[in-house]
């Protein structure tokens, strides 16, 4: 499976403007022919919370329409990263996916809120898992701040998936606790981690990206440049989790009547 990371500035409370960034990045993308691809958390809006009621995206609709048309023209699965939604009178943080038909197969609202950039008080958290099949492979994916919950990774995980997406805007003064956790991730569910950050400032805090994709071993087998918008591929290989998988069978040595 060969994934294109986009990694991309995101301009505060602009929802316009970051669309028009987008799709720029996305044709670029579709050039390399991947069969996925992965953007950041908040592209729409960033974290302009205070604003929601005016730039959430109502029912996800104006990004839906976008990207579903986008999916199927190119024939291309899409991690859309996550947008501010509104959903009756509450806002989230939502992540869809879309499958080569432009289908909508996940609708993930953030479990874990982040205080620190004041989640908490302008978003509802989600309740749902996702969880989802690209291309005839399991796979999972969350936001940010929940890969801090490893009880809920393993949740995800622990029905056959082989790559976790990860979507971020993880600040740059923690960004090397973000590479601890993602390789953590990585190892402890064999899988392939797909994660990406965004780059640019916001209006606390600054992101220099750091997006990445880890092996089941957790080898860094992809690392793209700090500072750089762009769109950065890698191929994975199912093999390699398998062969992990069989020499330490972690899933099934597991025992989760103790874990509670």
């Amino acid at each position: 499976m060969k994934v294109a990371l986009i990694q991309m500035a995101i301009r505060e409370g602009q929802p316009k403007q970051n669309t028009k960034t987008v799709l720029a990045l996305l044709e670029k993308a579709v050039l390399d022919e991947p069969d996925v691809i992965v953007l950041p958390e908040m592209w729409n809006t960033g974290y302009a919370l205070s604003q929601l009621a005016d730039l959430a995206d109502d029912n996800g609709e104006r990004t839906k329409t976008l990207l579903r048309a986008f999916a199927k023209k190119h024939h291309v699965n899409i991690v859309a990263g996550s947008v501010a939604t509104k959903k009756k009178d509450s806002f989230f943080n939502t992540t869809y996916v879309f499958d080569r038909t432009g289908q909508v197969i996940v609708d993930y609202d953030k479990i874990h809120l982040f205080g620190l950039m004041g989640e908490d008080q302008f978003l509802q958290a989600g309740h749902q898992p996702s969880t989802f099949v690209l291309d005839g492979i399991q796979a999972a994916s969350v936001i940010c701040y929940d890969i801090r919950f490893p009880e809920w990774i393993r949740t995800l995980m622990s029905g056959g998936a082989k790559v976790l997406f990860v979507v971020a805007e993880w600040p740059t003064e923690r960004v090397a606790q973000w590479e601890i956790l993602l390789r953590a991730r990585a190892v402890e569910n064999q899988a392939f981690v797909v994660a990406v950050n965004r780059v640019g400032k916001g209006d606390l805090d600054s992101f220099s990206g750091h997006s990445l994709v880890i092996n089941p071993l957790g080898e860094v087998i992809l690392q793209v440049p700090d500072n750089q918008e762009g769109v950065f591929s890698t191929c994975l290989d199912w093999s390699e989790v398998e062969k992990v998988r069989g020499q330490i069978p972690v899933f099934a040595d597991r025992k989760p009547q103790l874990y509670h």
